[in-house]
Order: structure tokens, then sequence, then C-alpha cells
């Protein structure tokens, strides 16, 4: 939702006032002032294009449902005028700025004045959710008649909906906004109100880069901002952070060819990696650290058909193209190549062994063995889950519902850097239990710190 605020009346003169008020939280979109979090990403320009679609996709949603449902829609803005909004928008519209300090007291003020002309049941969205639909509109309308409070979870730990059927103010205040704390501290105060609360399903806001996954599985209503993928092309998405001592003999065959793309999913090198990656001709794109966002925003912004996640310690096979076409060409939604460690080590070669048995029969390959993915079924999915660790592991489990996934017979050859830190017998057991404790319900964030601390303790 927007967290801005504008002057100016609030009050929305009507005729008639039905039961059920649609409020839209909207933005003039002006570059460099909208969805400034994407603008290292996209651009100040493109930003703003970005803005202005997604508000259009919100209010096409919007005009629908008010059509089956017959209610009252509204638009509360801030930037620009009424005029500049009614133009962009639509002239039969009703706007009205939004008024208040905050986020908190702006959505307080906005919903105390619709109960006051006469709403029942009042509903607010933000324009920042693609993912909307009608449907889930009207699930939330239907459930204000028997609940108290209705709230759509954003993947971020905010929402992207709330809805009411009584003035409850106490819902918008000390609350801390813009963090990951709003949804649960908002259902906390729900609770100690003794209300009654709904949730809808979880959906995505898109503030940031790896959020821009969500405008891919609507590819025409946002084919000007974001890339259309091309027949044919392979796009190789390589997250990274403090690699210059590798990046360089990763990229070198892989860079300068028009049917590849490569793009450097960057998560805030302190050293050379990003410098060397564009001198060498790979697309840089700047992301929040964490291997699952790292990726997405990296397949966000790809236009190949084909996706190639790869580890930057990791070397493809010469012939790595024609594999991954062989391989998907073949009934495969996906695949990976087999595990090659670059070391001469005979427990290496057990290592090799166990994780080529487990791709093969198991369906279950790793990241360092350069996973590959149709685009259109990557997008369909969600992408990565947005994790620090496990990210991989979970994508294939998804994966295999949909049809299998293959091992080429070429190998992709990886470094041995984690074992040669830690001991083979050491990085082998912190990996087992890392598998055993997710399989346990151990979140992927507490999974993420307990490994750090186990590789410090051993050293590395």
């Amino acid at each position: 939702m927007s967290t801005s605020v504008s002057g100016g009346p609030a009050t929305i003169q009507s005729a008639t006032v039905r039961a059920e008020r649609l409020i839209v939280f909207a933005r003039f979109p002006e570059a460099g002032h909208t969805k400034t979090r994407l603008i290292p990403a996209l651009g100040a320009d493109r930003a703003a294009q970005l803005q202005e679609a997604l508000t259009h996709r919100t209010l096409k949603v919007a005009r629908r449902l008010c059509v089956h449902r017959s209610c009252d829609l509204e638009v509360r803005f801030f930037g620009g005028d009424i005029n500049q909004m009614k133009s962009l928008y639509g002239a039969e519209l009703r706007f009205a700025p939004q008024l208040g300090a905050g986020l908190g007291e702006r959505l307080e003020q906005s919903i105390d004045a619709a109960f006051c002309e006469g709403a029942k049941r009042v509903l607010v969205i933000g324009t920042d959710c693609p993912e909307i639909e009608t449907d889930l509109l009207s699930e939330a309308f239907d459930a204000l008649t028997r609940s108290d409070v209705a709230l759509g979870p954003a993947l971020d730990g905010g929402y992207y909906l709330i809805g009411l059927n009584g003035n409850r103010p106490e819902l918008f205040q000390r609350i801390d906004w813009g963090t990951d704390q709003v949804l649960r501290q908002t259902i906390d105060k729900a609770r100690r109100m003794h209300c009654k609360m709904h949730l809808l399903k979880p959906l995505s806001d898109v503030d940031y880069p790896e959020d821009l996954l969500a405008c891919r599985r609507l590819p025409t209503e946002f084919s000007e901002i974001l890339p259309m993928s091309q027949a044919g092309r392979l796009s190789i998405i390589m997250p990274t952070l403090n690699e210059e001592g590798t990046i360089e003999q990763t990229l070198l065959p892989l860079v300068g060819r028009t049917d590849i793309e490569v793009i450097i999913a960057d998560g805030g090198s302190a050293d050379e990696t990003v410098s060397i990656a564009r001198r060498l001709g790979a697309r840089i794109v700047l992301a929040r650290l964490g291997r699952g966002r790292q990726m997405n925003a990296g397949a966000a912004l790809a236009s190949g058909e084909i996706l190639l996640f790869l580890h930057a310690d990791t070397k493809l096979p010469a012939n790595f193209k024609c594999a991954i076409w062989s391989a998907l060409n073949h009934d495969a939604v996906a695949g990976a190549f087999r595990l090659r460690i670059d070391d001469p080590r005979t427990a290496l070669r057990w290592i090799e062994w166990g994780a080529n048995l487990r791709s093969q029969f198991l369906q279950m390959p790793y990241g360092d063995q350069g996973l590959f993915v149709r685009a259109e079924l990557f997008h369909q999915l969600g992408g990565f889950s947005n994790w620090p660790l496990m990210e991989d592991y979970e994508l294939c489990r998804r994966l295999r519902k949909h049809g299998r996934i293959v091992l080429t017979t070429e190998s992709a050859c990886t470094s041995a850097r984690r074992w040669n830190k830690v001991g083979i017998c050491r990085t082998t057991l912190i990996n087992q239990l890392t598998v055993a404790a997710f399989h346990f319900g151990v979140s992927p964030q507490r999974l993420a710190r307990w490994y750090t601390s186990w590789l410090k303790r051993d050293g590395s």
C-alpha cells in the first residue's frame, strides 16, 4: 500500500451509499519517487511505468468486482492531483487524497470516512499485488458478514488487503509500518480485541527485484516493462557474493554469445565481482542478499525460454546448451548436470557418486549441479522460495509434481573449496544434518544461522 501523504478534501459525496466499499490506495507514478527500491534494477522511468501498470491492473480487477457485487469503489491517492489521476485511470472513478501522518493514520481516516458515510463492510487494498483477483475480493467481502476482520497476508510480512465490518481504529495504531512485523502485530491486536478473523491466501507484493516474478505470470500486462521470453534463448543466472577469485573463469566461456544471456544477480559484493562481470559483458542485477532472492531477481529480468541457475564456482561442459535442450525435449520439466568436483581425492569420487545417484533416482539435484528449467514453468510456480538456504531443494520438490527432473550424461565441474575448508566428512555431515532438520520443520532462516555457525566452528 502507498505510504505517502497528500492534502485536500477527503469526503466522497454520493447520492446512494452501498453497503460494501472497496478502497484502493494508489500513487501517482512519478519517475524517481515511485517504486524506488526497484530503480537499481529497472531505472527510474521503468519503475514509474511499473507503478502505473500495477495500478491499471488493480483497478481493472476492482471495476470487475464492483459490477458483479454492486459495491462502491473509491481511490485514495498520493502525488499529482485529481485531474492527473482521472486522466491516467478514468474520469468515472471517485478519487480522494490520502490524509494522515503515516500509513496507519491514512488507513484509519479512509476507513473511518467510509463508515461515517454509511458503508457496512470496507476493504482496503494497495496496488502492489498483481495476483489479486475478483474472487479473492469477493471472499473477503463475504467473510465480513461472519467475521470482524479480513486480512490478506503478504509474503514479506505485511498485508495486501484489510477488511472490516466496523470501525476499529486501534488496529492501525502502534504498528511498525514498513517492517516484516506488520501482519503479526495486526493479528495480535485483533486477537486482543476479541475480533473474529478471516485470513486469505498469501500473495506477493512487488517491492523488490525478486518480487517481479509475480508480474512475469502476466506477461502481456507488463510486456513494455519486463522482458518477454524469447524462443530458443538461454538465460544463465548466477547468484554472487564476493566471487572475484572465481567469476572470470566461470564467465569467459559463456559471455559474448547472441543465443545466451548471462545475468549476475549480486547480493552486495564488497570486492571486484561486479566490475569483473560487467567488464566481461554480463548483465548485472543488484538484489538483496540470499540465494533464493538473488536468483529470483535475475530470473524476473531474464529473457530466455530456458533458465539455467549456476553457481559462480561451477564450470559447465563444452556442449552444455545441446545437453539442456536434449533433456527438455524428452518430456522433462527440468534437469541438472552430473556432479564432478575438481579434486582428485578418492573420497570426493564417493561424494560425486552419491550426489549423482540421488539426482538420477530421487530427482533431487542440488544447485551446484546447474539446475535448468523452462521459464514459463518457473514463473508459473513462483520461482524459488526467498530463502537463504534449501531453496533449490524445495523448488525441486515442487517441480517433481509437474514431471521428471532429468540428469544429463555431461558433468558440471564444481570447486572443491567447501570440502577443502571444512573437510570432506564434516561438510557431508553438515549437509545431511541440514536436510534432516529441514524435513523436521526447522525454518530455512534458522538453518542458515546454524549452517554459518557450524562452518565457523569448523574453522572456515
